[in-house]
């Protein structure tokens, strides 16, 4: 078996420990000759923030438009008119009351709010959604490649044999988490690399080093070897980065108390160390909310409004930190979740699994406003109810690499299998 069949067809592998609960997935040894094909939009970045579970769109963006629809379908779960956050400049949405942050960013024209954001004939299982979102797949289709994969496959041809180089001596893609998104899978090989956790990548950028085995066993392990010696490389390009900056935002909450903010924190001081790398990704979950989504004494806390809380404070304080290392120019930051949920609350105080759902998309190069309209539907509701679509995700990914990674409309063509709407929220 060829090397690169074996690692094609084999369990992803998690290389040994480089430092103590540290590890890193790398790829093949790359002789430093040929610079990537990238120009315009080479130095900008996406961060992705994955909201695992399915988060309650219609919790999280409120149609204050059509608010006595909205009670009436959600008696038990409803935020109250009067605790709903206003947006500057709408009077007929708003916000769930745990996202002060978010409504600050709104009115500073940071935030755009995306309605409706689905795909045709929506599937309601967690791992088949995620994969339908992860890969830009149609919901019968699957396919083997991750949408960000397929995109830094065509910007960075020769991956992985000859990388890193003088042209890209960083990694592509950065996960924090002890695994790779598939949205990072290429053609043979994953285009990115994993944090395990944010203490290991303190334990990193402190030299509490561990060492690896040095076990080998027939060409296979050899070559497991060769990736250690690669992703060794690609340790020391993180670590020298991190070490660039010595100071960041002082609005962090103390670490531990908000797991979103304590990865976005590694993200800013990444970025702002000087890597070249094109995305991030990050995840947060805890948004499958069948049960107990509320408080019954106050509808306006409870697990979900919890969740809200901590995204809302991450994405600003990580706003602010880009602010403070003067690199928010060159971040925009997107949330997704694999999808809504129903209309329809249910009796345990929860809601089920749903289709269409709003996307966040922030940064000072974001147009800010909501693209799309309130959602609407029927006066005789069933449980089996959802939003509408309005845009299709894959539209989503379509504006940001064409408007912000400038990539040509043949490339995103390529990449998405198909030529989708641009929607107007980068500026320019």
């Amino acid at each position: 078996m060829k090397r690169r069949d074996f690692f094609k067809n084999t369990i992803p592998i998690v290389l040994p420990a480089l430092v103590n609960g540290f590890s890193l997935r790398a790829w093949a040894s790359a002789p430093l000759l040929f610079p990537p094909t990238r120009g315009p939009g080479e130095d900008r970045v996406l961060v992705l923030i994955q909201l695992s579970g399915g988060n309650d769109g219609l919790n999280t963006v409120i149609p204050l438009e059509y608010y006595a629809a909205y009670q009436k379908a959600r008696p038990n779960i409803a935020i109250p008119e009067e605790k709903v956050l206003r947006l500057e400049g709408l009077e007929g949405t708003g916000l769930h009351p745990a996202m002060p942050e978010m409504q600050q960013l709104f009115g500073e024209g940071k935030l755009a709010i995306l309605q409706g954001i689905g795909y045709p004939q929506p599937n309601f299982s967690h791992f088949r959604a995620t994969d339908i979102w992860l890969t830009g797949a149609d919901a019968g289709q699957i396919i083997p490649t991750g949408w960000a994969g397929r995109y830094l496959d065509l910007s960075y041809p020769r991956w992985p044999q000859d990388y890193p180089n003088p042209g890209m001596p960083d990694p592509l893609a950065i996960q924090i988490g002890s695994l790779v998104s598939p949205a990072l899978q290429g053609p043979t090989l994953t285009m990115g690399m994993a944090i395990s956790n944010p203490n290991s990548f303190y334990e990193l950028i402190a030299d509490k080093s561990a060492t690896a085995s040095n076990t080998r066993a027939g060409e296979q392990l050899s070559y497991i070897r060769e990736m250690a010696i690669k992703t060794d490389q690609y340790a020391g390009v993180i670590k020298r980065a991190a070490q660039r900056v010595t100071r960041q935002s002082d609005k962090y909450p103390a670490t531990g108390k908000n797991p979103l903010a304590d990865q976005l924190k590694i993200v800013a001081r990444l970025i702002a160390g000087g890597l070249k790398t094109r995305f991030y990704l990050v995840n947060m979950g805890g948004f499958d909310t069948h049960a107990k989504q509320v408080e019954t004494a106050d509808v306006t806390t409870g697990n979900h409004a919890k969740l809200l809380a901590r995204l809302s404070e991450a994405i600003h304080v990580f706003q602010d930190d880009l602010a403070f290392l003067q690199v928010d120019n060159k971040v925009v930051g997107m949330t997704f979740s694999e999808f809504g949920r129903r209309i329809q609350s249910n009796a345990s105080g929860g809601t089920d699994h749903g289709a269409a759902a709003p996307v966040f998309v922030f940064g000072t190069a974001v147009q800010g406003g909501v693209i799309g309209t309130n959602p609407v539907w029927p006066d005789k509701l069933t449980v089996n109810d959802n939003i509408s679509m309005q845009y299709d995700f894959r539209a989503v990914y379509n504006s940001l690499l064409e408007k912000w990674f400038l990539a040509a409309p043949s490339e995103t063509v390529s990449v998405l299998q198909k030529d989708y709407a641009i929607l107007p929220f980068i500026k320019g």
